[in-house]
């Protein structure tokens, strides 16, 4: 599948639907999949939505049908890729583009050694100059936006300056049409990526600090915001809230999101066992082509989260999971009764 040949340049006066979009879930190891993002589409049409990270030579050389292919409910949909080399990135972007993703994302805040030692994510906020020509090498490949997500700083390179003169430098060409920011710095030795994601302060100030001081750029705030209220709340400094474990570990936060957020008033809000008959056929369609059902349902054990019978949801779930014959009906019988409104 080869990619059009468009540039950014051709593109400058379209305003493209995905960089005003106010609520994302973040990219997410082992998480953000096709099968669980086909499962938060059933919750939310309107947030935006990311792959998992994967490297721009996978992208590139790999299995694309493994990493790359999901389904058309997903839109709109973001590939974040890893990358240190200005050609490799444009590659993958081009590749993102040929396969239908709406959106690219550069990581530059992944700060795990693994990822480090291959010279990308976190460490890259150090070489401003590097992560510049690598965005402008992307949107020079691609007529789709092109953003970047970020950490407040890195190790001592953490003062509102160095934040500052890190997006300043990413932003002068005009290629990045949205900088994601994880308000916490990274730590890129002495704390694993997990203790990255909650030993450092949030820093809520520099990312509103940044919006104020940069208005005509787009903005989003990322880390440790647990609920749409909150969202709501940053949505009064930024322009975007990405909302990442949260959301996994309770997908059905986000069931008043095209309401609440969105504006989309005439849009009813599902309930979690609505959501269930609704994932119903897509588990049957991929039980058929060879996908077992773990694949899909480790990714809906918060789905009944905080209602009667999550507990036994969770136990009867995982009981019979692993058989190879298992499909949608050991879903449907592990589920909680139907509330009388929902019967």
């Amino acid at each position: 599948m080869s990619a059009p040949a468009v540039t950014r340049r051709d593109a400058d006066a379209e305003i493209r639907s995905t960089v005003r979009i106010p609520l994302s879930v973040a990219p997410m190891m082992a998480r953000t999949d096709r099968h669980f993002r086909y499962l938060l589409r059933q919750i939310t049409r309107r947030s935006l939505l990311y792959s998992e990270m994967v490297h721009a030579r996978a992208v590139v050389r790999g299995r694309r049908e493994r990493l790359l292919a999901f389904d058309a409910a997903e839109h709109p949909l973001v590939l974040q890729i890893g990358s240190d080399d200005p050609a490799d990135a444009a590659a993958a972007a081009r590749v993102a583009e040929a396969w239908g993703y709406d959106e690219v994302n550069l990581n530059v805040g992944c700060p795990s050694d693994r990822v480090q030692a291959a010279r990308f994510g976190a460490c890259l906020m150090a070489e401003p100059e590097r992560v510049a020509r690598i965005v402008d090498a992307m949107a020079d490949a691609v007529s789709i936006p092109v953003s970047v997500k970020h950490r407040i700083g890195i190790d001592d390179l953490d003062r509102y300056e160095d934040l500052l003169g890190f997006v300043d430098r990413v932003a002068a060409s005009g290629a990045c049409a949205r900088f994601t920011v994880h308000a916490r710095k990274a730590w890129l030795s002495g704390l694993s990526p997990r203790e990255n994601r909650t030993i450092p302060p949030l820093r809520y100030d520099l990312v509103h600090r940044l919006k104020r001081d940069r208005p005509d750029l787009t903005i989003e705030i990322n880390g440790g915001i647990q609920s749409l209220a909150e969202a709501r709340e940053q949505l009064e400094r930024v322009d975007a809230v990405m909302i990442g474990r949260a959301v996994y570990d309770r997908p059905m936060m986000l069931a008043g999101a095209d309401r609440d957020l969105f504006g989309a008033a005439d849009e009813r809000q599902p309930s979690s066992r609505e959501v269930l008959l609704a994932m119903l056929p897509y588990v049957e369609r991929e039980r058929l082509a060879g996908t077992r059902l773990q694949e899909i349902s480790r990714h809906m054990m918060g789905l009944f989260a905080g209602e009667p019978g999550a507990g036994a949801w969770r136990r009867r779930r995982s009981a019979g999971q692993h058989r190879p014959d298992a499909g949608p009906e050991l879903l449907l019988a592990a589920a909680p009764s139907a509330s009388p409104t929902e019967s």
